[in-house]
């Protein structure tokens, strides 16, 4: 959320004061004054609609709170007073509904919490009243400077929140809710590893603190640190078995680490108590997608819709199959969300992108291509990606990665020779690789290991001591037990994921940015560059939601411009390490299956086997976009989809520039 200029900010103040006061015609001509200048003030709406309401103009008040809404989907306060408007208007069930959905998007609104408490009290639902009651309380107990560090937190004010948080813990150090709220922001600032610290030192405080044992899994997962998360989130189910909240959580870490039977099992057990839980269902639903139980996971993801129409990550469960054809009435119950004012971001991000998919299946492109960029442009309201920051960080690779360094530490590194990595762009056709790759029988597939994009971080956060320059200039600088330690710290680390065969499979896409640390740590590892026609490449990332990262993808300028930094860095790895990498074309796996798979197995120095021509009959957990794609035979249905959307895509060929009629030749 942007700060308004000091002439708006000045204005706000004054309104507020004549608001707080009790002076609320005063208020609102000031708020009025202030929105002529700035239509789209949301401090400014809310202070409107306050005023209107205490005035007696529900009707005004309720039509500047659907404007505040629609502005900005998540801003709890617009809720509550909303549930405040409709109470006034004695509409009790109307108001409970909006109070909870202020709770939702700020837990800390002190009143919403205790005007529920209040509603349910007077139905005589007393166990749900009690439960409202506990959080007001928890919250009245709270110190008031970290209810206003929340308050800013939820209302995506990251700056402040985090000035206001450390300078609260320069005088508490140890306080728990304030450690938990820092690191709550770091997460949201994508400074993950500040957060991990900070989160597992508060549990060393606070032990017994569920909730901050709960924000640390969350934040082990982003990490992708699954093991430990697994082992936190078994802590917590070892507490108490029957707790739905923790069943869940054990589950999903179980399906991070490859243990979909039992992860199923639990979501089961949680359905049992709360059967119509659509998180739960939409959970399930990805974990039967993944262990290749489609139909299953189609009516999963179906029943969680029909439970809550507005739960946008199940209509994309259903979209990200990339087999399933909505039917109308689903396209209809999509659209009337997607045009309403009642969807949170999130979910309108999902609907948005499960209507580009919809509307593409029925050969609506121009349509498919409005929900797309929508989609889209909702995501990059959320991301923090600098185009020019990437291509410094890769000209830098480009600089430091020389011959003369790769001499300088010839023979040294694990010589493990284990693991393959598949990299390049999302969609560029690396889940199909794995997938014809995992099928030999001695190649384990496994996942988008962060292992090596870890290392890089920790190697760009720290000096070597005879160099005070950082990754991947410091690369110089390492010695031969360093990169040995790097390598072997690699294959312990992973085996997690790993079954019984000699080698397995990396398949994260990114760790293209670090081919020159790869063959320093594990000189005899291959590497398999998975390259996709550039407009199609670009195009299938751009139409993708991910789950995480890859935050290039969510704009045509920036997307083509990354895949054309990428060509360049894969050529400079090249020409500095000769023969290491394995080049494969998408498109040729497409036309001349059986003779792309022999020259992968030649260069792995592995004897053909039938299977990997037959991939699509392997049994096995796919966890990408692609699952269900690759458990089908070869298919060409979508090397020239983006033609169809051509005409919208002039940014894209813009960006590529050369490197188009450069892949054509």
């Amino acid at each position: 959320m942007s700060e308004p200029g000091p002439e708006i900010a000045e204005m706000l103040k004054q309104a507020r004061a004549q608001m707080y006061a009790g002076r609320f015609d005063e208020a609102l001509g000031l708020a009025q004054s202030l929105l002529k200048d700035d239509a789209d003030n949301i401090d400014g709406l809310y202070i409107k609609a306050v005023c209107e309401r205490y005035l007696g103009d529900m009707k005004t008040a309720l039509a500047s709170v659907d404007r505040l809404k629609s502005l900005s989907p998540d801003f709890g306060r617009a809720y509550q007073e909303e549930g405040h408007i409709f109470k006034a208007l004695g509409d009790e069930q109307s108001a409970l509904s909006a109070y909870r959905r202020a709770c939702q998007c700020n837990p800390a609104l002190q009143a919403s919490w205790k005007a529920q408490a209040d509603i349910l009290e007077g139905w005589g639902r007393r166990d749900a009243a009690a439960e409202m009651r506990g959080q007001e309380h928890r919250i009245a107990a709270m110190p008031k400077p970290l209810i206003a560090v929340s308050n800013l937190l939820h209302e995506g004010k990251l700056v402040k929140a985090e000035n206001a948080c450390r300078h609260f813990l320069q005088s508490n150090p140890h306080h728990v809710e304030a450690m938990r709220l820092l690191a709550d922001i770091g997460v949201r600032l994508g400074i993950l590893e500040d957060a991990d610290f900070l989160l597992e030192s508060a549990i060393e405080f606070e032990p017994d603190n569920i909730q901050v044992r709960i924000d640390y899994i969350q934040t082990l997962r982003k990490r992708q640190k699954f093991a430990e998360a697994l082992e936190q989130s078994h802590l917590l189910y070892q507490r108490d078995q029957d707790n739905p909240v923790f069943q869940s959580l054990y589950a999903i870490e179980l399906m991070q680490t490859g243990d979909y039977e039992k992860a199923l099992q639990l979501f089961d057990l949680v359905l049992q108590k709360l059967p119509d839980d659509p998180v739960t269902l939409t959970s399930k639903g990805h974990a039967l997608k993944t262990f290749g139980r489609q139909e299953e996971a189609v009516q999963s993801y179906q029943k969680a819709f029909q439970s809550d129409a507005s739960y946008g990550d199940a209509y994309y469960g259903l979209a990200n199959l990339k087999t399933y054809r909505f039917s109308d009435d689903e396209l209809q119950l999509m659209n009337s969300q997607e045009n309403g004012n009642q969807l949170s971001y999130q979910n309108r991000i999902h609907i948005c992108f499960a209507l580009g998919k919809a509307y593409e299946d029925r050969q609506e492109y121009d349509k498919s291509f409005e929900y797309y960029e929508r989609g889209n442009e909702l995501k990059r309201v959320q991301s923090r990606y600098d185009a020019d920051q990437m291509t410094a960080e890769l000209d830098n690779q480009i600089t430091a990665c020389t011959p003369d360094l790769f001499a300088k530490h010839s023979g040294r590194g694990c010589a493990a020779p284990d693991p393959i990595f598949i990299l390049g762009l999302p969609r560029a056709g690396s889940t199909l690789l794995e997938q014809i790759l995992a099928s030999h029988s001695q190649i384990d597939g496994t996942l988008e290991l962060p292992n090596i994009l870890s290392l890089a971080h920790r190697l760009r956060r720290q000096k070597q001591a005879s160099n005070q320059s950082l990754y991947p200039d410091n690369l110089d600088a390492l010695d031969a037990d360093q990169l040995h330690a790097m390598g072997q710290e690699f294959i312990d680390s992973t085996r997690i994921h790993r079954q019984d065969a000699p080698f397995f499979i990396d398949k994260m896409p990114n760790n293209f940015r670090h081919v020159g640390l790869i063959k320093l740590i594990l000189p005899h590892a291959k590497i398999i560059d998975a390259r996709r026609e550039p407009m199609a490449c670009c195009f299938s990332g751009f139409k993708q939601l991910f789950a995480e990262g890859q935050e290039f993808t969510y704009g045509l300028h920036e997307i083509g411009r990354y895949y054309k930094d990428y060509v360049r860095l894969m050529d400079h790895w090249d020409a500095v390490l000769p023969d290491a990498v394995l080049r494969v074309q998408h498109e040729d796996i497409l036309d001349n299956l059986e003779t792309e798979v022999r020259r992968m197995l030649d260069y792995l120095g592995l004897p053909f086997e039938q299977a990997c021509i037959e991939f699509h009959k392997t049994k096995r957990a796919v966890r990408t976009a692609s699952s269900e794609q690759v458990r089908q035979p070869i298919t060409k249905a979508s090397v020239d989809l983006w033609r169809h959307y051509e005409a919208h895509l002039q940014p894209l060929k813009d960006a590529l520039g050369q490197t188009i009629l450069e892949s054509q030749q």
